[in-house]
């Protein structure tokens, strides 16, 4: 099994995915046990002094002016983290709960924290044992972080609260680590605070999108290259020298995509020629790369901030190099909540460019002599036509998500925390704007493949050799082609996991190669 090891200089995007979607375990490394004793033996000095210093020796938030004497500390740690654990609504997913753990273990071990070896020894383990605790969708207001997330976290390695187990069952948190010969930990000074500081909720949620938006941006490229196809399209839209006059990466990634998958194709160029001559595809064609490539600039925006936060010690106070403890707004989620708003508006606009070419594919006045609907025998056949409500729908929800979350604020914390960032919601409603995403995708993988295959039943032309793999590969997954109607959710089911498993990428790819 894949083994991810901690040290003190944080973590990649790639290990984070192997721990909350790989079960890759997880070791501390010998540099990150001495750093975590090293701050440890500082925050344990504060607490010997009669000075009151913010986590060690004082209340929270807005009690924080109260001094807490040494016979109740570890009282004040564990109850933060009871007092904390307040979320509400539906469980979060497994694997974002094991993101959130992850990356707090990994904020744990830079050595800024003044937790203990101990403890960090303990999240491994929790984290290694497949226990997963029972977190709720609200809670956080991503500012001093994802609070509430990650209390219900450190509620379990106290050994209190619910948890999922490795069988997928959910049990008393004592149960479980007793089960997995796991004691709980009795937090002390500053530890309680260090558990909950943290934006890695919404982090772990920015790195497993990019992932997914990763493939899902390419797939797009390919379904549009498809109904290009289908539409008899010009591939010389997709000439390199006309994406090297206006230098976008993204823009130049998404055409030369989309000019590999027709590389071979019969069925490009006939756009002067066929039923309803043009002198130009339209727009949801033509500005295909234009604005799947927009998206493509703005996921490697968000991955170089996301790269920074994994990079980061997010905690308050901060134990620094120098033996130093200071209060810092290090915490706040602006930066990770402002490129996951920014992420939802590039989805919903790249859905909206495939609606509309899936819409063009089924309308009989513009889709240059195809059938309407691509229905079997029109009229006693409705063909795609609620296939495309369906996509129209998830578009119009998409929108609705692109609202940001980012730009709202509301106070708390008896107004200490009087500016917080809804880091959290934008990252819950960018998971499932990837949802729906892949659901438009698919929706236009189904059209444009059975346009193409219609293209070359009617008219003798053959699909470049790459649309012709994914169909291929589409048809052998159990996802039907043309013909009458047919109880049509299942294919529109199987067309969405075939996308979601990047089984169209790995198809194309093996006919062009690796794409971008």
């Amino acid at each position: 099994m894949h083994t991810v090891v901690v040290g003190t200089a944080g973590a990649t995007a790639e290990d984070v995915v192997a721990v909350a979607r790989g079960r890759a375990r997880v070791e501390l490394s010998g540099e990150a046990l001495a750093a975590l004793a090293r701050a440890r033996e500082v925050v344990e000095a504060l607490a010997a002094k009669p000075e009151p210093v913010y986590g060690v020796s004082t209340g929270f938030g807005a009690l924080a002016t109260r001094h807490i004497g040494p016979e109740l500390r570890v009282r004040l740690q564990r109850n933060i983290v009871r007092s904390h654990a307040a979320g509400m609504g539906p469980r979060v997913e497994r694997e974002v709960v094991r993101a959130l753990m992850f990356l707090r273990l990994k904020t744990v071990a830079s050595g800024h924290t003044g937790v203990r070896p101990e403890v960090a020894r303990t999240m491994a383990d929790v984290l290694n044992a497949g226990i997963t605790p029972v977190v709720h969708e609200f809670g956080s207001l991503g500012c001093s972080g994802d609070l509430a997330p990650l209390s219900h976290c450190a509620l379990t390695l106290m050994g209190e609260g619910d948890a999922e187990g490795p069988d997928g069952t959910v049990r008393p948190a004592g149960e479980l680590l007793a089960a997995h010969g796991i004691e709980p930990v009795e937090l002390r000074e500053k530890e309680g605070l260090a558990l909950l500081n943290g934006t890695d909720g919404m982090l772990g949620m920015l790195v497993m999108a990019l992932a997914d938006l990763h493939r899902l941006y390419t797939s797009a490229d390919i379904t549009a290259a498809l109904s290009l196809e289908a539409l008899l399209g010009t591939d010389r839209i997709l000439a390199p020298e006309l994406h090297a006059i206006r230098p976008h990466p993204g823009q130049g990634a998404s055409a030369a995509n989309m000019l590999r998958v027709l590389a071979g194709s019969a069925l490009t160029g006939h756009f002067q020629e066929d039923e309803a001559p043009r002198v130009q595809d339209a727009y949801s064609v033509r500005c295909a790369p234009q604005v799947a490539g927009a998206g493509r600039d703005t996921l490697a925006y968000a991955r170089t901030v996301a790269d920074r936060e994994l990079a980061s010690a997010v905690d308050n106070p901060v134990v620094l190099a120098d033996g130093r403890v200071e209060s810092n707004g290090n915490f706040h989620g602006a930066p990770v909540a402002y490129v996951l708003d920014f992420l939802a508006i590039a989805v919903a606009d790249l859905a909206s460019i495939t609606e509309r070419r899936t819409d063009r594919l089924l309308d009989k006045n513009r889709s240059h002599g195809l059938p309407p609907f691509l229905a079997d025998d029109p009229g006693v056949d409705s063909g795609l036509m609620i296939a495309q409500y369906t996509q129209a729908a998830l578009v119009s929800e998409l929108k609705r998500l692109a609202v940001p979350a980012s730009v709202d604020s509301i106070p708390s914390s008896a107004m200490q925390e009087d500016h917080v960032s809804m880091g959290w919601s934008a990252a819950r409603k960018l998971r499932t704007a990837v949802e729906h995403l892949t659901r438009v995708v698919a929706v236009e993988l189904y059209a444009a493949t059975r346009a193409v295959e219609l293209r070359q039943e009617h008219k003798g032309l053959t699909p470049a050799p790459a649309s012709r793999a994914a169909i291929d590969a589409l048809r052998a997954a159990g996802v039907a082609g043309p013909g009458p109607d047919r109880f049509l959710a299942p294919d529109l089911a199987g067309a969405e996991t075939f996308v979601r498993e990047g089984r169209l990428v790995e198809a194309v790819e093996g006919v062009t190669g690796a794409l971008v």
